[in-house]
């Protein structure tokens, strides 16, 4: 006997009961973004040497690390799209497969070109979070997703903490080029992992992938980033500075305008400028300046020998170890965040978050004349940047239709990407203005720290005022059971946000 019409939707709706356990697909996932977090990092212990690494200039060195912002700024919202439209899993294993092979590229070159590729190729590897974060939202039950989102959010700044020592030991100990072994090594076990336990969410966002969109997006990324990134070194007035900002202020002007007349855009604009998620979206960018200034300044603190009055003299590896507890109590506190969260909402959460950074940027400009106190730092920090961390992607979930969470969170991704690069501009801007002589070379001095601290306070302070302005969501509640399968369709379309009161949970055929 034919089925009703509401029978046959009933019936073709995603059973609750298939893969809702969500077995093992965090830790999986997770793993995955420490992995692309890893890849970001592995580096940065070298980075001073890579001019002599790659026999180039050091302006020219920048290049390795620029290449990989460029490409993971373009790949972030690009990557979130293709998998609302073509599934996330697909695009999450597609992403770590440009990755392994980046880093095979530049596992055995010492060609700054080639180099310079094979880093951009491992920026694809950004997208894996909002990926991952996309996956969380379609696969797990209720009670597990605030934790969840929380740690996938914060996988970068974990696996940035882990990376460093690691590498630290690796790049002292062994050829550098075993970074990148390494890299592609975790990217095949991601991949592996990825494919054998996590599914293939079934819903898909309508329409077509906008090619327009996104190589307007692309070009109108990289003519902002590039002299965002390289602007101390071309000068910032200089005439290829400012002509390459006003292209990517016109290019990304008609790239909206295209997108606003577009029926399937790459970025649904009109979604983005909702309260909510502009507001998130500013705030993230004030999260990524203050994240990233913490690890610009720490390091090298603890490095500049003691002679300078002021450095601590600390190995490679020791300085990785010291600020190694950033990324280990961001990945604690998601539990916490789940908790608060669950009380109060993620925007109680995100404003709890910035206020414990700004009192350890605050308390840190202080506490910076022994080893241990920078552990305190690094610890009060990753506790602060961990509970915002993990409120962005409810925010962001709570203000979108689900089939438009991975292109929502590729974007609010790329949004903390442009913090990070802004802060990394502004910050070694500050440091290289205020260094000092010491012998035949300049150092930063301590006023350089301080007054980068002084930045990322009044960074997240901003953000905080942002985040003040955001509506107020209640926490969830229990779920609740569909009674009809009118009841069931409408539960899976347009279904509740993570921080709703209540949702409704589609009914079985």
């Amino acid at each position: 006997m034919q089925r009703t019409t509401n029978e046959q939707l009933a019936g073709d709706l995603p059973d609750p009961g298939k893969h809702r356990t969500g077995r093992g697909i965090v830790p999986v996932l997770a793993f995955a973004g420490i992995t692309v977090a890893v890849m970001q990092t592995l580096l940065v212990p070298v980075i001073k040497d890579l001019p002599a690494l790659l026999d180039t200039t050091p302006s020219n060195a920048t290049w390795v690390m620029t290449a990989t912002l460029l490409a993971g700024a373009v790949s972030t919202p690009v990557m979130g799209r293709l998998g609302d439209l073509y599934g996330k899993r697909r695009m999450l294993l597609a992403s770590l497969a440009v990755m392994v092979f980046g880093s095979l590229v530049c596992a055995f070159t010492d060609d700054l070109a080639v180099m310079i590729v094979g880093r951009a190729l491992q920026g694809f590897a950004m997208g894996a979070i909002p990926l991952g974060i996309g996956i969380m939202r379609d696969e797990l039950p209720r009670e597990r997703l605030g934790s969840a989102m929380g740690l996938m959010s914060s996988s970068i700044g974990v696996g940035g903490g882990l990376a460093l020592p690691a590498a630290a030991v690796v790049a002292q100990h062994t050829d550098w080029h075993a970074l990148f072994l390494g890299s592609a090594g975790l990217g095949v076990v991601a991949m592996v992992l990825t494919m054998l336990i996590v599914p293939e969410p079934p819903l898909r966002a309508p329409g077509r992938f906008d090619v327009i969109g996104a190589l307007g997006l692309s070009l109108g990324l990289v003519c902002l980033l590039i002299p965002v990134t390289k602007g101390s070194d071309w000068g910032w007035t200089s005439s290829t500075t400012l002509g390459l900002i006003g292209a990517s202020l016109l290019i990304l002007f008609l790239w909206g305008l295209f997108e606003l007349r577009t029926a399937a855009p790459l970025v649904d604009l009109r979604t983005t400028v909702r309260r909510e998620v502009l507001l998130t979206n500013l705030a993230s960018i004030m999260l990524g300046v203050a994240f990233y200034a913490v690890s610009l300044v720490l390091p090298q603190l603890l490095q500049l020998p003691t002679s300078t009055g002021y450095g601590l003299g600390q190995s490679m590896v020791t300085a990785g170890l010291c600020v190694a507890p950033l990324g280990l109590t961001m990945m604690f506190v998601a539990p916490v965040y789940a908790r608060v969260s669950a009380r109060r909402g993620p925007k109680a959460t995100l404003m709890l978050g910035m206020l414990v950074i700004a009192i350890g940027y605050g308390a840190g400009l202080g506490l910076m004349s022994a080893a241990w106190q920078t552990v305190v730092i690094a610890v009060v920090l990753g506790a602060g940047i961990g509970l915002a961390y993990s409120s962005l992607p409810a925010l962001i979930i709570g203000a979108v239709d689900p089939s438009q969470t991975g292109a929502a969170n590729g974007l609010n991704t790329l949004m903390r990407s442009i913090g990070t690069s802004v802060s990394s501009a502004v910050i070694g801007m500050v440091l290289a203005n205020t260094s000092v002589a010491m012998g035949p070379v300049q150092v930063p001095s301590m006023e350089g720290f301080r007054i980068s601290f002084v930045i990322a306070t009044g960074a997240v302070l901003v953000g905080l005022v942002l985040a003040a302005c955001l509506p107020s969501q209640r926490p969830a509640g229990p779920v609740l059971l569909a009674s009809s399968a009118d009841d069931a369709l409408l539960a899976t379309a347009s279904p509740e946000p993570a921080s709703a009161p209540a949702a409704w949970a589609p009914a079985r055929a």
